[in-house]
């Protein structure tokens, strides 16, 4: 995807939440996030973009925490989350190109810009979809080359850093794959009990277990937001996913 494609699904994405939230009302349970309700969620989602918003308007080049999101409910909360994702989408859309801030994880060849852009856009969406499930009814969908590259930052940003839960007594290799993106969309993973995933793009070799279905569900089955779509091998690398990869 391009880094014009990730702001464009952020402003989307952020509207579609909003939306849902809305119409849930913000005493409504998430049942993706089942010790939230809709208001712990646009407190969360809200306070993130303000965070990421000052490390771009600012260009802070040193880690600085998120701020306390105010004691808000109803239609008031919902106004102060719009105007938290409008700040960010702009604040994004405003900033040079060459710009210098703070990251969380390695870059991998991207910039600054890019890599909030790309973080926020799947901050983003996966926040929208539990406004949805608070909601109810069918959710928005997920396009596919979205999809695919929230896996990819999934695995070889988020799990590439020391502080990944997931560990495996022996060697094993987990293969994911998103049968409907294109021939690039596999990811292998290899887990050990010592350190971090160490995640490639190549498929050479056995896997112990794959991961596979289209790229929106596997999306949001490995931010466990849902089951995983299909898997071949074995089924306790799908498990050992779900109980120890949570962010």
């Amino acid at each position: 995807m391009q880094t014009v494609d990730f702001l464009d699904a952020l402003d989307r994405e952020g509207q579609l939440l909003a939306a849902a939230a809305e119409r849930a009302g913000t005493d409504a349970k998430v049942p993706t996030c089942p010790e939230w309700q809709v208001r712990d969620l646009l407190r969360h989602i809200g306070a993130v973009h303000r965070w990421a918003t000052g490390f771009i308007a600012e260009g802070h080049t040193g880690p600085r925490p998120i701020g306390e999101a105010p004691d808000l409910a109803g239609a008031d909360l919902v106004a102060w989350y719009r105007d938290s994702h409008r700040l960010l989408v702009d604040t994004l859309a405003a900033a040079p190109a060459d710009l210098e801030c703070w990251t969380f994880f390695p870059l991998s060849g991207r910039s600054p810009l890019d890599f909030w852009k790309r973080r926020q856009a799947h901050e983003t969406t996966v926040h929208r979809y539990d406004a949805e499930a608070a909601r109810g009814g069918a959710p928005s969908p997920i396009a596919a080359d979205l999809a695919a590259d929230g896996i990819d930052e999934l695995l070889r940003g988020f799990h590439a850093r020391s502080r990944s839960g997931v560990r495996a007594t022996e060697p094993k290799a987990l293969r994911v794959r998103a049968t409907d993106a294109g021939p690039d969309a596999v990811w292998t993973v290899q887990l050990g009990p010592d350190g971090p995933p160490v995640t490639s793009g190549q498929t050479a070799g056995d896997a112990d277990a794959e991961l596979f279905g289209p790229a929106d569900q596997l999306y949001l089955a490995l931010w466990n937001r849902a089951p995983v779509p299909e898997v071949s091998g074995d089924r306790s690398l799908a498990d050992l996913w779900r109980e120890t990869s949570s962010i």
